[in-house]
């Protein structure tokens, strides 16, 4: 593993292409090393993950709407195929991957990686499958492409902080996405550099979408990051080059919307010839809920033990790191966080409203915990209002540790009752998380997907996709094709209005 430093150049200086950041990024894309039975083995759980979450979400209007914007764009001969839909279906794969890649995001229960900024490194699995099943392409490429998408994400948010200049984490997501579908198509380095600079050139968008009333468009960012980066391909492919240097130029993304021309940033990247093993570091969730809360959820159920009357308590104190208070607590400032009549996009960012309700009920459920009744109700509304966050150093140290085995996303919760008597509890690491105290394991991975599919899918349906991911590297590309899930004929809702596409 290389530090490589990344700054701002005048255009005078002529820096040469093999310097620059998106030039390392594509030539350790398509460095094509042999890839570890570990990180086999995670990619394949990664993918189970994604198909549970997306038909456990495949009647919810945004993904509805972005589904049949897709079936709009009907495909003749091998095509891409959609989440709940016939493997009959064929669109184009760049609308495949927009309906997909919504589906899997609209419940914000699928995978994450936290470090200088914020990611969902699973988000560019949609993208690759797409583009693997329209280009008659097998397993091991579909394996290949997923695991370098993973490794130019993580180490593209390990290094370059977005978020400080509240710019949306698609930025670092659709680049590598473009190059998750270069390495499935073992495209050469240079086309992989044109269409990297391409898509994140497209793909500069504010944090809107995270802060205020949150939208549904918050499920839709990943379908536009992975939409841009497959035309972005389809143009190097052709052999159209791309804005140069994008990271480092003048007039460049660093230049004038992040940092600035004195911009110094530090992104590790694996050696030639050096395993990619990015994927190892992310963790995916047990609780459908913001991953910053995932160990606070945990630490809920475990304190509600020792609170015999809610009504008795005084406050709630969070001590958190610095993202957690200033994203999805207090520190945000946004009154939202705190309105019962707020979107559930806009609950599953507020830790004061999760803690809550998961401290009552004891339990965390992905449509039960923000049911509207659920966030309305009075005991509820009163004890929400007397939670509150603050940073602390040593979870903020702990957040950006570069040590995967000692970073952590949690916090110290101080309970005060009306009487004077303190309750505190703190947990560092969810307990999903590889180093927690229940890691997730290929079992609990089928155990989620078996939840959240529960009356959707026949069980033939559902051994079927199992068996089937389960011998991921050495599917044929017909198989590939099959790398669907359908959900019974009949179950499918439909949007009642139309739009532009029909």
């Amino acid at each position: 593993m290389t530090n490589h430093t990344v700054k701002v150049y005048p255009s005078k200086a002529n820096l040469q292409k093999e310097e620059q950041l998106a030039w390392k990024l594509a030539a350790m894309t398509t460095d094509f090393t042999a890839i570890d039975a570990e990180v086999t083995e995670m990619v394949i759980n990664r993918i189970i993950d994604n198909a549970s979450v997306a038909i456990a979400s495949v009647n919810r209007t945004p993904v509805i709407n972005a589904r049949e914007q897709a079936l709009a764009h009907a495909r003749t001969g091998k095509g891409a195929n959609i989440f709940g839909t016939s493997n009959k279906t064929s669109v184009h794969a760049e609308w495949a991957a927009w309906a997909n890649c919504v589906a899997v995001r609209e419940l914000d229960y699928h995978d994450t990686f936290l470090a200088a900024d914020y990611s969902h490194p699973a988000d560019s699995i949609p993208a690759v499958l797409a583009v693997a099943q329209q280009m008659g392409k097998g397993g091991a490429e579909v394996l290949r492409g997923i695991v370098a998408a993973y490794e130019v994400h993580v180490n593209l948010v390990k290094g370059i902080c977005l978020h400080e200049h509240k710019i949306d984490h698609v930025a670092h997501l659709a680049p590598a996405q473009a190059a998750g579908v270069c390495a499935l198509l073992g495209l050469d380095t240079e086309t992989t550099y044109q269409a990297i600079q391409q898509a994140l050139h497209t793909s500069i968008n504010t944090r809107q979408s995270r802060k205020g009333e949150i939208s549904s468009w918050k499920a839709y960012v990943p379908a536009h990051g992975a939409k841009l980066a497959i035309e972005a391909v389809d143009r190097a492919m052709r052999g159209e080059k791309s804005p140069s240097p994008i990271y480092e130029g003048e007039d460049s993304v660093i230049a004038w919307v992040l940092d600035g021309p004195e911009a110094n940033y530090t992104v590790p990247l694996p050696d030639m010839g050096e395993p990619k093993r990015a994927i190892l570091e992310t963790y995916t969730k047990e609780h459908s809920a913001e991953y910053q809360s995932q160990a606070l959820i945990d630490l809920a159920f475990r304190m509600r033990q020792k609170v015999e009357d809610f009504e008795a308590i005084e406050s709630i104190l969070i001590e958190t790191s610095h993202h957690t208070h200033y994203v999805i607590g207090t520190g945000s400032k946004d009154p939202q966080k705190f309105n019962p009549k707020s979107s559930r996009e806009t609950l599953d960012h507020s830790i004061m409203y999760i803690f809550t309700v998961a401290l009552q009920d004891g339990f965390w459920h992905h449509v039960k915990s923000y049911a509207p009744e659920r966030a309305k109700r009075k005991d509820t509304v009163d004890l929400w209002q007397k939670v509150s966050t603050i940073e602390k150093e040593k979870w903020t140290k702990l957040y950006h540790d570069p040590d995967p085995d000692k970073k952590a996303f949690g916090g110290k919760v101080i309970i005060t009752l009306i009487d004077g008597t303190i309750i505190e509890d703190e947990l560092e690491r969810a307990n999903a998380h590889p180093a927690g105290a229940r890691p997730f394991v290929r079992e609990n991975y089928i155990q989620k997907f078996d939840m959240l599919t529960e009356g959707i899918l026949t069980s033939a349906e559902r051994n079927r996709f199992l068996e089937l991911v389960s011998r991921l590297p050495e599917l044929s590309p017909e198989e590939i094709q099959q790398l669907n899930v359908e959900v019974p004929e009949g179950y499918l809702v439909k949007t009642q209005q139309k739009g532009i596409f029909g």
